[in-house]
């Protein structure tokens, strides 16, 4: 799953559509319900007006979390001086498709993106809607905004929490009641050392406490590997990892779960539910959870075939060609990455979201709703985005306050952005794993080229360079993650974001999340990168930093040793395998006196030669499974584990048992025999420096998951 980069500016000013006029604090009105009810199902009443959810806080250090109380009915943006359009003022049409058209044909030329599809959308209208280049190549099939469907990707979750909110103000689900409480026996959150119970709020906003887990899991290449949800969630069931509400990262986990709390409160399959409260009351006809499959025993009903045939191919970029990607099968997780759409059905799903829930004298859901999606439930810091009942905070150019969510799958990405005081709303999606930075990028655009000031703010001031390093200079890595086994291992070496300071006194950031140069904005540990409109922060700790939060709110990073690093582990590894080579080369090159030896040197000699032809063995196929990797990443997620890796660990935990016992045989080693049967000084130093670094290394690797092949 991919999250957003939000594109954030300074003092921000809220912007929030509410359509209800409950007063500060007011809770959400829900009953109890009794649990043999809840999980026989419960039928379908007609939505009820209640007032805004109020969260119930947890007392955790971290993120903050913010009372969910109702907010001010939406106010215009002060007019910013030398900006096209005034706040709330219509987009002409023309010109909206000019600049679009130089920003979607731009980025297709640059990042390599086959095809794109936009809808943007204000005061109730669709003022464009249109399609470029191919959804197909072979053969070739052109992108109609009105048929071409999309995949969404991890958009996809912003239906289910609609029906979970709708499920809310029917009072047949409580936010704040555990989750155990709408799932059967065999699929509830078992405790694992957490005194709390993770809520059905704390799916909502990622903050379940769960670790992530994708490789081999998220997605399927062959339909017949697909699984039925309940079968997913009770087989794939991740480690909790945190205390509930004390972080969000994102887990696609957490949507499938609320899915599957949703069918078995109403008593329908997920896709069934989704369809008959969201998909048709909202006229979406070319929207659908369901994926173009055969019919299979077990599973829901597949993709309509007149839908199937129009859907966007994925393609990948090899650096020559655009290469066609197999579809990447979600059904098992649908509810969180499942679903596709169209550019006009987009369009009316964004008009309903910035109409309160109402279009076309259709009430779709209630107005508690609409306002909860704008009333933000946790947020890392001060000035940075946080998760809403549903959606995340999307803040924008010229103090426009925004809300929307990316998705992507392993081929293609899609996102939505609303901004409800200028009535505007923003679809595009693109067919490649390159369209990301447009997806994220163009409402951005839209935004500042219409509404904001066309004149750069001047950077702040820079700060002293020594100061920055001693604070924040470190590695971070990412807590949305893998905590054992292989793919620990493989999130260790792919998840870290380096953070340093230059000679200007600027921070440079580099790593999978807001890779660039960033400016420190004021002494809490908040910078800002004011040419991309973001903003992070660092959480500190007796003057030092240790966490930091990326702009997207989708994860954050927390400091790691020198041992936790690819450069620590690199560098063990450079010198296994000189060692490993030396120790074979000394076989053929060792003086004759050399070989005189006991029985007891013997033996750890020939462990030593075992453990070596083992580390050597483990490491070339390592790089073999990572050079497959690096060239497709879309082979780790659909043939993981595979056999280079397994073979890999398998090696390398035998030859870390070799190591081990080496080390135990030391002290009869350096004791010997007599001087002319036993080895020379010089060779006992070989022989214990060549262990311990092989211990050292083999501890190294056991931290980091590698040597447990039996756990991927």
């Amino acid at each position: 799953m991919a999250i957003s980069n939000s594109r954030v500016k300074a003092a921000l000013a809220v912007a929030a559509m509410s359509l209800c006029a409950s007063a500060l604090g007011t809770v959400w009105s829900a009953r109890a319900q009794d649990a043999t009810a809840t999980e026989s199902g419960a039928q379908t009443v007609t939505p009820q007006t209640a007032p805004l959810p109020s969260e119930a806080p947890r007392a955790h250090d971290g993120w903050t979390r913010r009372r969910a109380v109702a907010v001010p009915a939406p106010t215009l943006p002060t007019p910013v001086p030398g900006a096209l359009l005034a706040p709330g003022a219509a987009i002409p049409p023309a010109e909206l498709e000019a600049f679009v058209d130089g920003v979607v044909r731009g980025s297709m030329q640059d990042d390599h993106i086959p095809g794109v599809v936009v809808s943007v959308v204000q005061n109730g209208q669709v003022l464009l809607k249109k399609g470029y280049g191919s959804a197909a190549l072979s053969p070739l099939r052109a992108v109609d905004p009105d048929k071409t469907l999309f995949r969404l990707g991890d958009l996809s979750a912003a239906f289910t929490w609609l029906a979970v909110l709708k499920e809310v103000e029917r009072s047949h689900m409580r936010l704040d009641a555990p989750i155990n409480l709408y799932l059967p026996e065999k699929l509830q959150v078992r405790d694992q050392g957490y005194a709390e119970p993770v809520r059905l709020r704390d799916l909502m906003d990622h903050a379940s406490g769960f670790e992530d887990r994708a490789l081999g899991r998220l997605y399927e290449r062959d339909p017949e590997r697909v699984r039925a949800l309940e079968v997913y969630l009770r087989q794939e069931r991740p480690r909790r990892v945190l205390a509930p509400g004390l972080r969000a990262e994102y887990s696609d986990y957490d949507a499938a779960l609320a899915g599957e709390a949703l069918s078995q409160v109403t008593g329908q399959s997920f896709e069934d539910l989704i369809e008959t409260e969201i998909l048709r009351p909202a006229g979406l006809a070319h929207t659908s959870f369901r994926e173009p499959r055969p019919v299979l025993p077990g599973l829901p009903s597949p993709l309509q075939p007149a839908l199937a045939g129009n859907m966007a191919q994925g393609f990948r970029w090899t650096g020559v060609s655009l290469q066609a990607r197999p579809f990447a099968y979600a059904g098992q997780i649908a509810p969180a990455a499942s679903a596709s759409s169209t550019a006009s059905d987009m369009a009316r799903y964004m008009l309903l979201l910035l109409g309160g829930g109402s279009m076309d004298g259709q009430t779709v859901f209630g107005p508690a709703t609409a306002q909860a999606q704008r009333t933000v439930l946790l947020s890392a810091a001060p000035g940075l985005p946080g998760w809403t009942y549903g959606l995340l905070e999307h803040p924008l150019p010229g103090a426009v306050e925004g809300y929307g969510l990316d998705g992507s799958d392993l081929s293609s990405h899609a996102g939505i952005t609303t901004a409800p005081a200028l009535g505007l709303g923003v679809f595009v999606a693109g067919n490649s794993e390159t369209s990301g930075a447009l997806v994220r990028r163009l409402p951005v655009l839209v935004v500042e080229h219409f509404f904001a000031s066309p004149v750069s703010e001047s950077p702040p001031a820079a700060n002293d360079p020594q100061a920055l390093n001693r604070t924040y200079a470190g590695h971070y890595l990412s807590e949305r993650r893998r905590y054992g086994g292989l793919e620990k291992f493989v999130d260790l070496l792919t998840r870290q974001t380096a953070a340093a300071a230059q000679s200007d006194g600027t921070l440079v950031i580099r790593g999978p999340d807001d890779d660039g140069v960033w400016f420190q904005d004021g002494p809490s540990g908040r910078f800002i990168a004011p040419e991309r409109d973001l903003a992070s922060a660092f959480e500190l700790k007796n003057g030092r930093a240790v966490r930091w939060f990326s702009s997207s709110a989708g994860q954050s990073f927390a400091r790691v040793g020198w041992y936790e690093q690819p450069a620590g582990l690199g560098v063990l590894a450079g010198a296994s395998l000189i060692a490993s080579l030396a120790v074979l080369i000394g076989l053929f090159v060792r003086d004759r006196r050399d070989f005189r030896q006991t029985t007891i040197q013997s033996r750890a000699s020939a462990l030593q030669t075992t453990a070596a032809v083992l580390w050597l063995v483990a490491m070339l196929a390592l790089a073999v499974w990572s050079w497959g990797a690096l060239a497709d990443h879309a082979q780790a997620f659909f043939d993981w584990p595979g056999g280079f890796i397994l073979i890999a660990s398998a090696c390398a935990l035998v030859a870390a048992l070799a190591s081990f016992s080496q080390l135990l045989l030391l002290p009869a080693v350096w004791r010997g025999g007599r001087r002319l049967d036993s080895w020379s000084t010089g060779r006992k130093l070989t022989f214990t420096v060549t262990v311990l670094l092989f211990v050292s290394f083999s501890a190294t690797l056991a931290l980091w998951g590698a040597l447990e092949p039996w756990n991927s």
